[in-house]
């Protein structure tokens, strides 16, 4: 796969890693219900309640198949309306903020990331990721921050700073020009067949789907890879 000069790179089952926090979040619940409590003037759910009722509930949002980003404070407004509490948005930031918290410290990189992205910037290539995530864009750059995955590529470009979700044609032009790469000379890597196999290759891209942490099989046509080691065979 001769004449590459950007590679682009789905985050959540392709870098990183998660296990759900259940514990973390029970904590972070438990630390906020006076506040909640303090809020409504009544007593609020117990945090496993709180957990069942309203932050799993969002995780459908997160897996979303619709090519619209939707704007996650008033989603997670909506949620904790839903479950029967209306609270200050001022107190739901925080509350998100310290969830996403449990996240960041539940991150795991893969152990083949950090070598391939250093070693696709030492060759001269550009390294971007492009990933539907609808959470506060300023949380999600604090993750990759964090776990170092922000300082081993050139651009990251999250569905929630577009508006759109891979595979809508925006979100891959956004990755592109952010790396300043065009179609034909990038290879896109990830773990899904509709938004990292086939939406980049209507767009003129390479693409490749790499297996180590893919929750669904690709057709056998379909070019996979079974870990991200394997990428320096592709450029």
């Amino acid at each position: 796969m001769p004449g590459i000069d950007g590679v682009l790179f789905d985050y959540g089952r392709t870098l990183v890693t998660f296990d759900y926090p259940t514990d973390d979040l029970l904590k972070v619940l438990r630390q906020f219900r006076p506040r909640i409590e303090s809020a409504l003037g009544v007593s609020a759910p117990e945090a496993d309640a709180l957990l069942h009722e309203v932050l799993l509930p969002m995780e459908s949002f997160v897996s979303s198949t619709s090519e619209d980003e939707v704007e996650y404070m008033d989603v997670y407004r909506e949620s904790w309306h839903n479950a029967g509490m209306r609270l200050p948005d001022g107190l739901l930031y925080e509350i998100l903020d310290a969830e996403q918290g449990c996240w960041d410290r539940a991150v795991r990189v893969d152990p083949d990331a950090m070598p391939l992205l250093t070693w696709l910037g030492q060759g001269g290539i550009k390294r971007g990721i492009c990933s539907n995530a609808p959470f506060p864009p300023q949380m999600m750059r604090r993750q990759v921050e964090s776990n170092g995955i922000a300082a081993e590529v050139d651009a990251i470009v999250f569905s929630s700073e577009v508006g759109r979700r891979k595979p809508a044609p925006e979100m891959y032009r956004a990755a592109l020009d952010a790396i300043a790469s065009e179609p034909n000379r990038t290879l896109f890597v990830g773990d899904r067949l509709r938004e990292d196999y086939e939406g980049p290759r209507a767009l003129g891209m390479r693409a490749v789907v790499v297996m180590a942490h893919a929750d669904e099989t690709p057709p056998h046509d379909v070019a996979t890879i079974q870990s991200l080691a394997e990428v320096r065979d592709l450029v």
